[in-house]
């Protein structure tokens, strides 16, 4: 064990600074992040003026349909897309969670 007066983490409890619920949720959202579809669709998303219709959506991406369902449903499952029904239409916005992602990969870049 390092000299506690040399090491910089010395003292932090990481058990209160990250526990495990904490982790799984902040894995859960960045690995959204690591396909690139659903990469795509959360900046199509965070680009729109407000929730977007899946038939706005679809054109934007070139996979199928079911295939952009399937990856909106798991950008929801994140917490980094909400998903709001009228009738039978389905519409999709960004988390801030999601928006606070996306600019800080946009001012690390």
């Amino acid at each position: 064990m390092p000299d506690s007066s040399s090491d910089p983490i010395a003292g932090t409890d990481f058990d209160k600074l990250i526990d495990d619920a904490t982790t799984t949720v902040d894995v859960k959202a960045l690995s959204a992040f690591g396909y690139e579809t659903r990469y795509r669709l959360v900046r199509l998303l965070v680009e729109a003026d407000g929730a977007v219709r899946f038939d706005e959506i679809t054109p934007y991406v070139s996979i199928s349909d079911s295939a952009v369902s399937h990856a909106l449903t798991l950008l929801c499952d994140a917490g980094l897309v909400k998903k709001q029904k009228d009738g039978r239409s389905r519409s999709y916005s960004t988390t801030e969670r999601a928006e606070a992602l996306v600019e800080a990969l946009d001012r690390t870049r």
